[in-house]
């Protein structure tokens, strides 16, 4: 029977997308792996793979449409043996869909399921189990009853990977094919925060000039998790400053030796490195927030803020405990090129328990950073700048002071654990050397 493509979910915070691009046209050979299409999430653009093989018989949503819910049929492949005129209630689709109304295709995409010629086909006891075609044949070569597998593709469907190591029976392919249930009411989740709607703002500045600025993907799930942050996670803040004459003249130091090896470290780079140490040597504030329950990592997973066009993203370096300076300098760099193109995979900016948010490149002196849901803190770093300070031998003196600001959620982080912490950090900084060791 006739198989709809769905629009995926390539991101944990995916609920909608763009379909940029089509890279196949109706009456293309499929292949499972194939990448058929170029999607925009919420925070990157990437390729869309085939699940099943076939012929893209029907394209539903043209490419450029914005706004795709999660779950909506995109195409429709054909099986072997099948032409267009097989597609039937499907071809109603794109009509729908490019009104920019998925929601109301939801009943439609269960139209397929109850074609009952192509459940007998895939069961050998007359129950509806729906399988690709090469899943079929792997399954018929290797002798297994297609009605005891629990499929992994859309709707419950059983693809390649799931018969590929079978060799008996888990469980009925009836719950397999309610699972996705929830999945598909994920979208409904969706809500941008609170607070006056679009048309009672816009009255208010009616006679004035305004350009209206359509919000896309990336700055709804900023608006939507930053406003959630703001009002669920019983933010506390802890201050204070670090003098950086030691690190800077130690920096200094090292860049002359790594010049030869095309290698510049960043005061980013230390404080990413002594924050990833303070990390081990404070365990309980290596933890995040689990809803019922706190998780404490073992190692140093840490965040670091970057800035885009119309948004933010926060790529993870994992186990920056056990990295060198230069390696967490290579990868930082790699990190926040490939973010500000658009272009992190979903495993690279997930994960963490501990992010750093640093605008002293811009002159801030400080600031408070917003937690980002479920990390137990963030470290807001703002700019090094020349003050009086009162020295070890009472003198007065004049010392690069950068200010540090450290939120902590208080579910996670008590007052006396987050000092602690920022203590460590601190203690980092103004031993450099240490950090070698």
């Amino acid at each position: 029977m006739p198989v709809e493509i769905l629009m995926p979910a390539l991101s944990p915070t995916m609920e909608e997308g763009t379909l940029a691009k089509w890279l196949v046209k109706e009456g293309d050979a499929i292949t499972s792996g194939m990448v058929i299409a170029e999607i925009e999430t919420d925070k990157a653009t990437m390729e869309f793979e085939a699940v099943d093989e076939g012929v893209m018989g029907k394209i539903l949503i043209a490419e450029g449409s914005e706004g795709v819910k999660v779950n909506t049929p995109i195409a429709v492949l054909l099986e072997e043996g099948e032409s267009a005129s097989d597609i039937g209630t499907p071809k109603a689709a794109p009509a729908k869909a490019e009104a920019a109304k998925p929601e109301a295709e939801a009943p439609k995409a269960e139209a397929p399921k109850a074609a009952p010629a192509a459940a007998k086909a895939a069961s050998s006891d007359g129950t509806r189990v729906f399988a690709s075609p090469l899943a079929r044949r792997i399954a018929k070569d290797k002798g297994l009853d297609l009605s005891a597998i629990a499929g992994s593709g859309p709707h419950g469907r059983i693809v390649k990977a799931d018969v590929e190591g079978a060799t008996a029976a888990p469980k009925a392919s009836a719950p397999a094919a309610a699972a996705p249930a929830p999945a598909a009411a994920a979208p409904a989740k969706a809500a941008m925060p609170t607070g006056a709607d679009a048309n009672t703002v816009m009255k208010m500045f009616e006679g004035r000039s305004f350009e209206e600025v359509k919000l896309d993907g990336m700055r709804k799930t900023v608006a939507a998790r930053l406003t959630e942050a703001k009002q669920t996670i019983p933010h506390f803040y802890l201050r204070r400053s670090v003098e950086l004459d030691a690190l800077m003249a130690f920096r200094e130091q090292l860049n002359g030796k790594l010049s030869s090896r095309g290698v510049k470290l960043s005061v980013n780079d230390f404080i990413i490195k002594a924050s990833a140490m303070a990390l081990q040597k404070v365990p309980d504030a290596n933890a995040v927030w689990a809803g019922d329950r706190i998780l404490r990592l073992k190692p140093s997973d840490l965040a670091v803020a970057v800035a885009v066009d119309g948004g933010l993203f926060t790529p993870v370096i994992k186990d920056a405990h056990l990295k060198s300076l230069s390696a967490l300098s290579a990868e930082m760099k790699d990190l926040a090129g490939r973010a500000r193109n658009r272009k992190l995979a979903p495993h690279e900016y997930v994960g963490g328990s501990f992010a750093i948010s640093n605008l002293g490149m811009f002159g801030i002196e400080n600031f408070d950073a917003v937690i980002n849901p479920p990390h137990g803190s963030i470290l807001a770093v703002g700019a090094g700048i020349k003050k009086p300070v009162v020295k070890a031998d009472s003198s007065i003196g004049v010392a690069n002071v950068m200010s540090m600001t450290l939120s902590v959620d208080h579910r996670v982080i008590d007052g006396a654990l987050g000092a602690e912490f920022l203590s460590a950090i601190i203690e980092n900084l103004e031993n450099p050397l240490a950090m070698l060791a």
